[in-house]
Parts: C-alpha cells; sequence; structure tokens
C-alpha cells in the first residue's frame, strides 16, 4: 500500500464542479473530517438539471466558514486563472465536466467547452502555479469515465485495456481528458491521477441517471424504458464509496522521477474506481421498485410490469461496465463494496423526503 505524501490539513483544495453530485459530497466530506482545511468551490451553475439539487447541495457547504464558492466557468480562462491567482489552491480536484452519455449526441458544443476547453485551462493554471519558483500544485486529481472503454469485450476493464475506440463524443472527451494530463505530466512535472468512475448513484444524486429517471416516471405513472431488452450490466457505485476513494487518492501524488533523457517521468496514474460487481438491469430494476415501496414513495400494489417497456439500445451506450478495482485496493486498501439495495434504499429514503418538499 502506498503512504500518504500529502496532508490535507491546513491545505487550500479547489473543487470544480462543487455544486454538483460529486464534487458536492467531496467537498462536504473533507469540510467536515480535514482540520484546518479551506475549500474553494467553482460551479458555473447550468441547467442541465434542475438547478435547485445544486442550490441545495451549496446551501449545506455554505454551513462551513472555510467554504468559498465561486459561480463560474471553467471554460473561461480569465476566471481560472483569476481564481488561481486568488486562492493559490494546492490540491485540486477536477469534476466539473458536461456529463451524459446520450446528452453530447444532440448538444456537443458543451463537451467541447467544458470537457476540453475547460480542462485545459485547469492544466495550464496548474502549470503556472509553479512560475517565479513557487510551490504550485501539489496534486491534480481528474474525473474520467468508465466510457472510455467504449465496447471492450474483456471484461473486467482494466486501466491497463487499451481504450482508443469509445462510442460517444462524452467518451473520448474523457479519453482526451486523461491524454492532455499525461502530456503536461510529462512536459511540466504535474502531479496527475485520473480516476474512472463506474454509474455513480445515491441520495440526491443526478436526476438524468437511470434509477433516478425511472424513479420520477413511476412516481408520474409513466412507463419507463428498459434498454437493450434490460440485457445491460452496470457497475453501480455508491456515491460515499467514490468519495471515501478520491479522498485516499487526493493523498498520495505520484512521484516525481528523472528520466533518461532527462525530461520528468511523467508523475502520473490512472485507476478505476467502481463496485466490481456488475448488476443486471432487470435485477436493478426489481431492486429499486421494492425499496421505493417499502420508503413509502409508491404504494405497495403499484402495477410493475404495465409500466416496463423493454426496448433497444441506446446510441452510444454499452451493453456492460465492469471495474477491475485491484490497482485501486492495492495502492489504497480500499474497493467500493456498498451493496446495490443498501444504496438504492438511502436514495428511495432520500427521495421520500424530497417529495414531501417538493
Amino acid at each position: 500500500m502506498l503512504d500518504k505524501n500529502i496532508s490535507l490539513a491546513g491545505k487550500t483544495v479547489l473543487v470544480t464542479g462543487a455544486a454538483g453530485f460529486i464534487g458536492a459530497n467531496l467537498a462536504g466530506r473533507l469540510l467536515e473530517e480535514m482540520p484546518g482545511i479551506r475549500v474553494v468551490g467553482i460551479d458555473n451553475m447550468n441547467d442541465y438539471y434542475d438547478v435547485r439539487l445544486k442550490e441545495e447541495r451549496l446551501e449545506r457547504l455554505s454551513a462551513h466558514e472555510s467554504f468559498v464558492f465561486v459561480k463560474g466557468d471553467i471554460a473561461d480562462k480569465l476566471t481560472v486563472d483569476g481564481l488561481f491567482h486568488a486562492y493559490r489552491p494546492q490540491v485540486v480536484v477536477n469534476l466539473a465536466a458536461q456529463a451524459g452519455v446520450r446528452y453530447s449526441i444532440s448538444n456537443p458544443d458543451a463537451y467541447v467547452a467544458s470537457n476540453l476547453v475547460g480542462f485545459y485551462n485547469i492544466l495550464e493554471a496548474c502549470r503556472h502555479s509553479y512560475d517565479g519558483g513557487q510551490a504550485g500544485v501539489e496534486h491534480l486529481v481528474y474525473a474520467s469515465s468508465s466510457s472510455v472503454y467504449g465496447s471492450n469485450k474483456k471484461v473486467p476493464y482494466s486501466t491497463d485495456d487499451k481504450v482508443d475506440n469509445p462510442v460517444s463524443l462524452y467518451a473520448a472527451t474523457k479519453k482526451s481528458n486523461e491524454l492532455m494530463a499525461h502530456a503536461y505530466a510529462k512536459l511540466y512535472d504535474i502531479p496527475c491521477t485520473g480516476l474512472r468512475f463506474f454509474t455513480v448513484y445515491g441520495p440526491a444524486g443526478r436526476p438524468d441517471m437511470a434509477y433516478f429517471g425511472f424513479t420520477d416516471k413511476l412516481v408520474k405513472g409513466e412507463a419507463i424504458k428498459i434498454f437493450n431488452y434490460g440485457n445491460c450490466k452496470r457497475d453501480f457505485t455508491y456515491i460515499d464509496d467514490i468519495v471515501e476513494g478520491v479522498v485516499r487518492v487526493m493523498q498520495h501524488a505520484p512521484g516525481r522521477l528523472t528520466g533518461e533523457d532527462g525530461l520528468p517521468v511523467p508523475p502520473y496514474k490512472i485507476y478505476n474506481i467502481g463496485n466490481n460487481h456488475p448488476e443486471n438491469l432487470l435485477d436493478f430494476v426489481t431492486i429499486l421498485q421494492e425499496e421505493l415501496v417499502r420508503a413509502g414513495v409508491l404504494p405497495v400494489d403499484y402495477d410493475f410490469e404495465a409500466h416496463k417497456e423493454l426496448v433497444p439500445m441506446q446510441p452510444g451506450d454499452v451493453p456492460v461496465t465492469y471495474a477491475d478495482t485491484t490497482p485501486l485496493e492495492e495502492d489504497f486498501g480500499f474497493k467500493p463494496a456498498t451493496p446495490l439495495r443498501e444504496g438504492l434504499r438511502r436514495f428511495a429514503e432520500w427521495y421520500a423526503g424530497h417529495l414531501e418538499k417538493a
């Protein structure tokens, strides 16, 4: 197991996408557990999904005196440069991105702006954080995605696999992030770690994700569409497991070494964070509906069969996601392990309270 080489206590940490699902949960965990930490969050608060969810997350974070929020877009270079100049973050976690496989087909501009231009701006700001002999950024951690594996036939997906055949623009932008980070690690000795997340879910999550969208439709009495006729498997990863993995990774930056060419050996790593246990989509739907009934979101006599529609695969989707988490276990002594039923139970209980407030 790797030793910690970064202490987060007393540090300034920049979290981009701080009003997002993962960003807000990560920021909250850091503020609650790391003594003397200052978390600077940036988010453009776009309306890809209900902004009220983002505002609720920010409201909880704002209860902490050491949380600073900046409303802005990382695709704006002046905003990013100003942020780095004003706060001089020592650790950066880039979670800001336009998410969603299907949305990338209809609205590609948003992905190029946020995922490519935005990440470039973060890399450039990290690069110039060392100007004038400053200590600069000690570690850049950034979100990649299981989507980079495309339609790989070999499972479980390993970070050693070749990932040159994305099946969506979203996946292509995430693969591009990994390549960009590698180049900057090589050229400018920026310690970078990329994290390939696998289907993150939990309370107050993203409404565009299947479990949330299914619930919304069932509550309204609408039919839910189950793609690929139910022959899909997903490695569902509970939000607390994702955050635990990110926090552990933040505290160990890849080592800075010099190669035979006199240039840095890229201080660069990639890890999967997934549950290492893919669930069949039909089983997932069964568990979800059972937990929604248990939480009182749906009545006991709800006719689920009448509200299910099996349909073909959507463009950009893949039939299975399955994470090989061995490197994460070996290096950080951690493997996501929250059972799907337990995670969906927590979501259903949150949703019941969410309905009451609506």
